[in-house]
């Protein structure tokens, strides 16, 4: 399946495709486009992290939240993750405190990267990193 966002991707719309290749859709497509785009008239894939979009921002909540609702994932570990990616892409820096630094290193790549395809190649490797980490700081509360 196509996934269509903005371009320019920093936390949320580097977040959601790691998601969305590893817990929805393996074989997904990513396509960015420009942020005037009429997202309205967009038919040729699934649409996210676009204003009004029905896997974007809703109320304290990102993108990578309503994908998570929207494809019943409820892995806890998903679910510390999904508090990190909302604590560095949303004004509420209180959900965690790893989630400061998380968006200054998506910002860092952002930078650094040739386009948008390449801040995923490049940034893939963190969500595995922190992904992996909340699984072990469950795993050490469950003892």
């Amino acid at each position: 399946m196509r996934w269509i966002t903005r371009k320019f991707a920093k936390v949320d719309r580097i977040a959601c495709p790691w998601l969305i290749r590893k817990f929805v859709d393996p074989n997904a497509e990513f396509l960015f486009l420009a942020p005037e785009t009429d997202w309205g008239r967009v038919s040729d894939g699934i649409v996210f992290d676009v204003s009004g979009c029905e896997l974007g921002h809703h109320g304290p909540e990102c993108s990578f939240d309503a994908i998570m609702k929207k494809y019943g994932l409820a892995d806890p570990a998903l679910v510390e993750l999904a508090k990190i990616v909302r604590a560095a892409d949303t004004s509420d820096k209180s959900w965690a405190p790893e989630g400061v630094g998380l968006e200054a290193i998506a910002e860092g790549f952002r930078h650094i990267a040739r386009d948008d395809h390449d801040n995923m190649a490049k940034q893939f490797a963190v969500y595995d990193a922190l992904y992996e980490y909340c699984c072990a700081r469950l795993a050490r509360t469950a003892q």
